[in-house]
């Protein structure tokens, strides 16, 4: 035991992949378990901004709202998870971590589904879809597919 630590016991239905809901993401919880994706959006800049805060990062105006977001991303980076023992994801390995660039700006960490790791590459689009309402992206089918928006090149993987 580490000086200063008490052993906590966690509950034998402790899960470690749903998040706690207080009043200020409940309406982006509720909405997910919807199936729709919300981000936080300045009205006094106009920019988006994901995680969720009560607060615009970009110029600090507390004129933020609730706006849906297209639920189309871009594959900004993964790892693919072989172990992990906490509940459930012990029981969903090897499963992919992932770093999603949004159609509307913000990154958001989530993980990638319906997809084998080897067909992954980075700025491959990708569609939200939600798992016990939460957000989790699989690959976007062709005809679904839309141009990158402006902006800086996706980032290319190094060739090994």
């Amino acid at each position: 035991m580490v000086a200063g630590r008490r052993d906590r016991a966690l509950p034998v239905s402790a899960r470690f992949d749903v998040p706690e809901t207080d009043a200020f993401t409940r309406p982006y919880w509720d909405a997910a378990a919807a199936g729709r994706l919300l981000l936080r959006h300045c009205d006094a800049c106009g920019r988006p901004h994901h995680y969720p805060r009560e607060f615009c990062p970009h110029c600090w105006s507390e004129d933020v709202r609730w706006r849906p977001a297209s639920g189309r991303a871009t594959l900004y980076t993964w790892s693919v998870v072989h172990r992990n023992d906490l509940p459930p994801f012990g029981g969903r390995v090897p499963y992919v971590a992932a770093v999603v660039d949004l159609a509307e700006g913000p990154r958001m960490m989530t993980e990638v589904v319906e997809c084998a790791p080897a067909a992954l590459r980075i700025g491959m689009p990708l569609r939200v879809t939600f798992r016990d309402g939460t957000p989790v992206f699989r690959p976007r089918p062709a005809a679904d597919a839309t141009p990158r928006p402006p902006g800086p090149p996706a980032p290319r993987a190094p060739r090994v």
